[in-house]
């Protein structure tokens, strides 16, 4: 009885081992897929910044617009077509959202300084990786955070909007730091909502598919985190 003991619990701590490596690399996959999208945005948004002949090229009429509403237009084509969509297509969905951002992006280099955008990148880093750091050791459960979230998200969108007309610099402030506060905590949110979905048992397809989607979650917050603290901190040009 003893023996049979020890070979259960043998079996059940090899099971578990099995489990974590499995999670690591679902993790580590998802955090690849994020830092190399970031990577091929900023490398395509510094090299549409330095040729005043390609700014002139996008930004100089209507395909101004094209540029920077595709990708919120890939972004809608990747979460509604997640289940139609080859793993394939939307890995090649992914890479074109961060090319259509790096080129929505360049601008930010005519407006702040490279090196208060260095600046920012490198704090922003720092944080997202904290953030996320704590989202995916945390115990406690972040899920009642996710309405909260929704609501402040949708809340700074019209926010936004609103700003466009009323041009108030008071309220562009109050904007940036709830953006920084919101994306904050769905870094933290989304980082421990994707470490539990690994254990609903999907298919290794599926957790493919889920390891873009995730990138694609993770990929938005950074950006957005990184955009309202270039706001806040950012040197103009």
């Amino acid at each position: 009885m003893a023996e049979n003991l020890e070979q259960r619990m043998g079996l059940g701590a090899a099971s578990q081992a099995e489990i974590d490596q499995g999670l690591r690399k679902h993790m580590l996959g998802i955090y690849n897929y994020m830092t190399s999208g970031v990577l091929l945005t900023g490398i395509i948004a510094m090299l549409v910044a330095g040729s005043p002949a390609m700014l002139s090229a996008i930004f100089s009429g209507p395909q101004a617009y094209v540029v920077m509403f595709s990708p919120f237009i890939m972004v809608l084509v990747m979460n509604f077509g997640i289940n139609k969509l080859s793993t394939t297509a939307l890995q090649a969905c992914y890479w074109v959202f961060a090319a259509l951002m790096g080129l929505s992006l360049s601008t930010i280099f005519l407006a702040y300084t490279g090196a208060s955008i260095a600046k920012v990148f490198f704090i922003t880093a720092a944080a997202f990786a904290s953030l996320s750091l704590y989202g995916y050791t945390t115990k406690k459960s972040l899920s009642g955070w996710g309405s909260f979230l929704f609501m402040g998200l949708v809340g700074i969108i019209i926010a936004s909007i609103v700003n466009i007309f009323l041009q108030s610099s008071a309220m562009e402030f109050v904007i940036s730091v709830l953006g920084v506060l919101i994306f904050a905590g769905l870094t933290a949110y989304d980082t421990q909502r994707l470490k539990e979905m690994y254990f609903v048992g999907y298919d290794s397809t599926s957790l493919a598919k889920l390891s873009l989607m995730g990138a694609l979650s993770l990929y938005l917050n950074f950006i957005n985190m990184f955009l309202f603290l270039l706001q806040l901190f950012g040197s103009r040009e």
